[in-house]
């Protein structure tokens, strides 16, 4: 008997492969600039980006990092056999990177004036992790 079979047949959780390479690079860099020029398929590198832009009251920039790290993510998402819905888990830190980037683009989105964007990046969040939208939105 399968004690851990999803009885409410709600999608699988989706998990990212780690990257330790591009994660300890990350960790290391003042700037995380070299670091999405040589991991472009690292969302949190895009996402530290675009963090930074937002920071610095850029949100042309940074949504324009967001949205390729978001993209990145989507990749990676569907090639881990996520099928456009179901959890992202905020605690499987791989995942931290593509939660990271689409709240990102929704900050970046609602900046310049673009609301429906914004409201589908938020939705996004809370649907896909409701611990990332805590965390990330306080």
């Amino acid at each position: 008997m399968n004690l851990h079979r999803n009885l409410l047949n709600e999608p699988p959780e989706t998990r990212l492969a780690d990257n330790p390479e591009a994660r300890e690079a990350l960790a290391g860099a003042d700037d995380p600039t070299p670091v999405a020029g040589r991991f472009p398929e690292y969302s949190a590198a895009w996402a530290r980006l675009a963090e930074l832009a937002l920071a610095d009251g850029q949100p042309v920039a940074a949504y324009a990092y967001a949205r390729t790290g978001y993209h990145r993510g989507l990749d990676q998402l569907r090639r881990s056999g996520w099928k456009g819905h179901g959890p992202v888990p905020w605690e499987h830190e791989p995942n931290q990177g593509f939660l990271r980037a689409l709240h990102a683009l929704g900050k970046a989105s609602e900046q310049i004036g673009d609301a429906e964007e914004a409201e589908r990046c938020a939705d996004f969040l809370r649907d896909s992790s409701a611990e990332a939208d805590k965390v990330l939105n306080g």
